[in-house]
C-alpha cells in the first residue's frame, strides 16, 4: 500500500510547528508574495526554519504560489522559487501557467510543482493533461464525487490530493469572480473578500421574495472523517485540511483528530506524537458539517442563517424565565462560554454569566436579554474549558534514539540508522559502577528540549568511565546537534523532471483560463489552446459574464428542479444578478448584470 499523507495548513511559523507536532505528514504555507491567502504570508527565513524542523521527521513542506501573476510579478515569482529551492522546500503549489512555461524553458530549478485546486481540476481530461506535461500531483476540485475520483485513479498514475476538512468554497475553485466584480478584490489574485459569506435575497421575475437577507451562498464546513477509508480505496494519497487563516487551537485540534484516524495506515513521515488530549472537531471553528458532494448529495450542505461558527449542538430549550433559560443537555456549560440559538428562521447569541446544574439539564443565565422560545436549538461556539485545555496541552513529536556508551565514546543512532558519536577522555574508571551508570542514564535521557526520545541506553564496556555529570550533559547536547545535522544532511528532496508539451483538453478558452501574463498565454497556445480573452481582472466590459458556477443550487433549495421560473440574486447594495441553471450538469451560474 502506498504511504499516505495528512496535509495541514499553516498561517505562520508557529502554526506550522503546531501542525507538525500534532501529526501532520506535510504542511502547506504561504511565501511572502503570491499566495491565495494574501494575509497569510511568510518570509523565506521563517519558511526555512519550518523546513529544517519538518525534515527531521520526513515531513514535507509545500509553499503556495497559487495566484495568477502579471508579467512583472512572474519575474519576482521566479526569484522566490529559486530561493525556495535553495532552502529545500519540497514543492510549490501553483495556478499560473506562466510558471509552467518558465519550467518548460528550464528557467526554474528542478523544484516539484503541484497543480493547485485553483487550476479548476474537476475532470479526468484535466488531470491527464497535468500528468502528461510532467507534474507529479494535482489537487482535486472539492465538488468531485467518490465515483469521479475512482475514475480518475483508474486512468492515471499522478498523485491525488483531496480536501477532507475545513471551509468550502461555493464556486469551483479558480472560477470565482464575484469578489473581483463587487469590490475589485480578486480571489485569483489572493484578495478574496468572501462575497459568498455575505447576505443576499432571492427574487423572481415579478420581484417577489423567495428569501430575504439570508446567507444564500454560505456553505457548511467540510468533514469527511467518516469516509477516509473510501477515499483511500478510491486512490487519494494526500488528505488536505483547509485553514491557512485559522489559529493554533484549530490547527492542533483538527490535525491531531485526523492524525489519530489515519494512525492505522502507513504514513510518509516518522516520529511519535505525544499528547494527553482528546480532539473534538465540533469544539473549534465550524459552520456545521457536511460531506461536500462526495456522494452527490446537494441538500443539507448550506447554512442560510449564518456564515459564522455554530460549534457543537448542546440541546433544545425546555423552559424560559425572565433572566435564565433551561436546556436539556448532558454537556457541562461554563461562564464565558459562547452560545448561539437557532430557531426556524432566525439566529442570536450570547455569553454565559453563570449556570446551575439540574437533574435533567442545565439552567443558564445569559449576559443579555434574548428573544427565545421553547424548542430553540442551543449551540456552543466557544468552549472556554476546552480551549484552555487545548492551549495548555503540550504536543510533542519525537524520534526514538538509542545511546551506546563505550569506554571512550558515546554513540547514538535513530530508527533509520542515522548514526554519530562523540569521543571523550576519561582519566579513571568509575569506582561505583552502578552509580555512574545511573548518572549516564539520567543525563542522556534529558531530551525534552530536543526532537528525540531515548528508547534505550546500552553499555558496551565493563570498565564504566568516570565523567562528571556536567560533561555527560555537554556530550548529550553536542551529540543531539550532530544527529540533527546528520538527519538533515541526508534528507533528499525530490526533483521535478523537465516538463513536456501536451494537448490541453480545450481548443480555445475565454477569461476563465485566467491568463494574466504573456508567458501563460504562450504556454496555453503551445498546448494547442487558443486564448481568446485576458483574465477577468483585465477585462473592461464585464457585463453578462459568468461570475460563479456552483453545484449549490438555489432553485433546488427553494423550488422544484423542473420549474423554469427566472430567478435573481440581490446583494446588500440592491444589485441584481441573473441566475442561470444548467440542469443537465446540475449546476447554478451567477451572471454579472
Amino acid at each position: 500500500m502506498q504511504k499516505l499523507e495528512l496535509l495541514a495548513p499553516a498561517k505562520n511559523y508557529t502554526t506550522a510547528i503546531d501542525a507538525i507536532n500534532s501529526g501532520a505528514d506535510a504542511v502547506y504555507i504561504g511565501a511572502n508574495l503570491f499566495g491565495a491567502r494574501h494575509s497569510a504570508s511568510n518570509s523565506i527565513e521563517d519558511i526555512k526554519k519550518v523546513t529544517d524542523y519538518a525534515h527531521l521527521f520526513n515531513v514535507k513542506v509545500y509553499v503556495t504560489l497559487n495566484t495568477i501573476l502579471d508579467d512583472d510579478e512572474l519575474i519576482e515569482a521566479e526569484k522566490i522559487i529559486k530561493q525556495l529551492y535553495k532552502i529545500k522546500v519540497d514543492a510549490v503549489i501553483i495556478q499560473d501557467f506562466g510558471i509552467l512555461n518558465l519550467a518548460a524553458e528550464n528557467k526554474l530549478p528542478p523544484i516539484v510543482l503541484h497543480a493547485s485546486t485553483q487550476c479548476d481540476i474537476r475532470d479526468l481530461e484535466k488531470v491527464k493533461f497535468f500528468e502528461e506535461i510532467g507534474l507529479k500531483r494535482v489537487i482535486l476540485a472539492r465538488e468531485l464525487t467518490l465515483t469521479d475520483i475512482e475514475k480518475i485513479r483508474k486512468n492515471t498514475n499522478i498523485e491525488l490530493e483531496h480536501f477532507i476538512a475545513g471551509a468550502l468554497c461555493v464556486c469551483y475553485s479558480g472560477q470565482c469572480y464575484l469578489s473581483s466584480y463587487i469590490g475589485q478584490r480578486s480571489a485569483n489574485r489572493g484578495q478574496c473578500a468572501q462575497a459568498c459569506r455575505k447576505q443576499y435575497s432571492l427574487i423572481n421575475k415579478k420581484g417577489e421574495y423567495l428569501a430575504k437577507n439570508k446567507y444564500l451562498l454560505s456553505l457548511k464546513d467540510n468533514n469527511l472523517s467518516s469516509h477516509l477509508d473510501k477515499l483511500i480505496k478510491a486512490g487519494v494519497t494526500s488528505f488536505k485540511i483547509e485553514g491557512r487563516l485559522k489559529d493554533e487551537n484549530f490547527i492542533k485540534n483538527n490535525v491531531y483528530f485526523y492524525h489519530k484516524l489515519l494512525e492505522k495506515y502507513p504514513r510518509i513521515s516518522k516520529g511519535k506524537i505525544l499528547a494527553d488530549f482528546t480532539p473534538k472537531l465540533e469544539k473549534t471553528f465550524n459552520r456545521g458539517f457536511c460531506d461536500d458532494y462526495l456522494f452527490n448529495k446537494k441538500d443539507n450542505i448550506y447554512n442560510f442563517l449564518t456564515p459564522k461558527s455554530t460549534g457543537e449542538f448542546l440541546g433544545k430549550i425546555t423552559s424560559i424565565n425572565e433572566n435564565n433559560f433551561t436546556v436539556k443537555t448532558n454537556s457541562s456549560v461554563n461562564p464565558q462560554d459562547g452560545l448561539i440559538f437557532i430557531s426556524d428562521n432566525s439566529i442570536s447569541g450570547c455569553l454565559v454569566n453563570k449556570t446551575d446544574k439540574l437533574k435533567d439539564g442545565i439552567k443558564i443565565y445569559p449576559n443579555k436579554k434574548l428573544n427565545l422560545k421553547k424548542g430553540d436549538g442551543v449551540y456552543r461556539n466557544l468552549d472556554t474549558e476546552f480551549n484552555k485545555t487545548l492551549k495548555n496541552t503540550v504536543f510533542q513529536r519525537k524520534l526514538e534514539i538509542k545511546f551506546i556508551v563505550y569506554k571512550d565514546k558515546i554513540t547514538v543512532f535513530d530508527e533509520d540508522n542515522n548514526k554519530t558519536f562523540i569521543e571523550f577522555v576519561s582519566q579513571e574508571t568509575a569506582k561505583d559502577k552502578d552509580k555512574m551508570k545511573d548518572n549516564f542514564i539520567k543525563s542522556l535521557s534529558k531530551t525534552t528540549d530536543t526532537p528525540f526520545l531515548v528508547s534505550d541506553i546500552e553499555f558496551k564496556t565493563e570498565d564504566i568511565p568516570f565523567l562528571p555529570v556536567s560533561k555527560v550533559n555537554e556530550i548529550r547536547r553536542e551529540i543531539s546537534e550532530k544527529l540533527k545535522e546528520l538527519i538533515l544532511s541526508r534528507y533528499k528532496v525530490k526533483k521535478q523532471p523537465p516538463l513536456n508539451i501536451a494537448k490541453f483538453p480545450k481548443d480555445k478558452g475565454d477569461y476563465r483560463l485566467n491568463v494574466h501574463n504573456k508567458k501563460a498565454r504562450e504556454f496555453y497556445e503551445l498546448c494547442g489552446c487558443k486564448v481568446c480573452q485576458d483574465s477577468f481582472e483585465k477585462l473592461k466590459d464585464k457585463k453578462n459574464l459568468e461570475l460563479m458556477r456552483t453545484k449549490h443550487c438555489l432553485k433546488r433549495a427553494f423550488l422544484d428542479c423542473g420549474t423554469n421560473e427566472e430567478l435573481y440574486l440581490v446583494d446588500e447594495k440592491n444589485v441584481k444578478y441573473p441566475l442561470k441553471f444548467d440542469c443537465k450538469n446540475c449546476e447554478m451560474v451567477i451572471l454579472s448584470p
